[in-house]
Parts: structure tokens; C-alpha cells; sequence
């Protein structure tokens, strides 16, 4: 039988708190990071594509292969391989900084895709109306394609914040810190199920304090 023992809170609650923002450091940093290069690596996605603003076959092969080769290697996997380049990088393979660098390439590629879509989703007559205004490529994709297309973005961009919030649960399992790892050595190996129970309530306030926020941002520029 399963037993919850009471909350010790004066221990347990500066140690939430503590990974609490070790949890806001690495998901903040990586996905401010990852937003940047997912955007370019979607914007670029997108115009290259056949026929379309910059069509350029070889371009959007390699960028292609670039996103469809670590798409699909789950987090943990990533985490482990890019070790070395993190130690070579950072200094160190353990703790929140540490978990940047695979947090932004996980993220990345999938911001990536999704700028895609929601680029692709955009009504061919925007980008018509805008060539008859004799509008450039480059004025017409950032101007009026990617303005188009920035309340959807904004809904994909929150969703990957959250699933950003749930990596690095996984690698709080590997040494990562944060939420995750407080949930696994203070609550899981020590078989201290209230804290376990807690971390789980923090996570859940979090995801949907974050999801409201970014539908708010969203609905505003969809409905103005």
C-alpha cells in the first residue's frame, strides 16, 4: 500500500522554488534561442519550397534533411549523443545550462516544421496581391506572408514552450535539474510521494498559466 507521508514545508518548498527557476532558466534560454533559428530554418522552409517566393531545390533539400534527420531522435536519446559537445561546449554535461544546448536543437527542428505550415496555411491570394503591388520576395515574405500567418505561429510557439516544459523533465532524469530531476531524486528514490504529488500540481499550473497566456497573445492577433 502506498502511503503519503505530510509535507515537510519548510525543506520542501525552497527546493520546488529552486527548481522551479532552474526549470524557467532552461526552457526561457532554449526556447528564445530556438525560436530564432526555428524561424529562419521555417521562413527558409517555406520559400524555397517549388514555386514558390525563393524556390531554390537544393536549398530546400538540405534544410529538409537537416529537420527530417533529428525530428524524429526522441529527447533522451538527443540528450545522450550531444554529451560530449556539451562538455566541449559548456564545461560540463550536468545541470540546467547544460541541458540548453540539447533543448534548443529539439526545439528548433520542431519550430521549424511547424513555421512551415502554418507559412504553407497562408492564402496564396496574399502573396498574389502583394506581387501586383510590386512588392520584393524578401517584402512580401516578412511583410505580408509571415504577418499573415503570426496568430497561428504564436499557438504553435506556445505549444512548443510546453512541450520544452516537459523535456526537461527528462532531463532532470539524466542530471539536467530543475523539476524533473527534484522529482526524481527528492520525490521517486526517496519514496516521498507528497513531494512527487506537488512537483506534479507545480508542472500543471505552469502548462496552463503558459497556454492561457500564448492563447491570449494569439487571439489578439487573429481577431485584430
Amino acid at each position: 500500500m502506498v502511503t503519503v507521508a505530510l509535507l515537510d514545508l519548510d525543506v520542501v518548498i525552497p527546493k520546488v522554488a529552486r527548481a522551479l527557476g532552474e526549470t524557467l532558466f532552461m526552457v526561457t534560454v532554449a526556447f528564445f534561442l530556438a525560436s530564432i533559428i526555428g524561424l529562419i530554418l521555417g521562413i527558409f522552409l517555406y520559400a524555397t519550397r517549388p514555386g514558390q517566393l525563393l524556390h531554390s531545390r537544393v536549398v530546400h533539400t538540405i534544410l529538409n534533411i537537416v529537420v527530417n534527420t533529428l525530428r524524429p531522435i526522441p529527447f533522451i536519446i538527443l540528450l545522450i549523443a550531444l554529451t560530449p559537445l556539451t562538455r566541449a561546449l559548456i564545461g560540463t554535461s550536468i545541470g540546467p545550462a547544460a541541458a540548453i544546448l540539447p533543448l534548443t536543437i529539439a526545439a528548433s527542428v520542431g519550430i521549424a516544421r511547424v513555421a512551415e505550415s502554418n507559412l504553407v496555411a497562408v492564402d496564396p491570394g496574399v502573396v498574389e496581391a502583394a506581387k501586383a503591388f510590386g512588392a520584393s520576395p524578401l517584402h512580401i515574405l516578412f511583410g505580408f506572408v509571415v504577418r499573415e500567418a503570426f496568430g497561428p505561429l504564436l499557438l504553435s510557439l506556445t505549444f512548443i514552450f510546453v512541450a520544452l516544459i516537459d523535456a526537461t523533465a527528462v532531463a532532470g532524469a539524466v542530471g539536467g535539474g530543475g523539476l524533473g530531476n527534484l522529482a526524481l531524486t527528492y520525490g521517486y528514490q526517496r519514496f516521498d510521494y507528497a513531494v512527487m504529488i506537488l512537483i506534479i500540481i507545480v508542472l500543471i499550473a505552469l502548462v496552463q498559466l503558459v497556454q492561457f497566456i500564448g492563447n491570449r497573445i494569439a487571439r489578439h492577433f487573429i481577431d485584430g
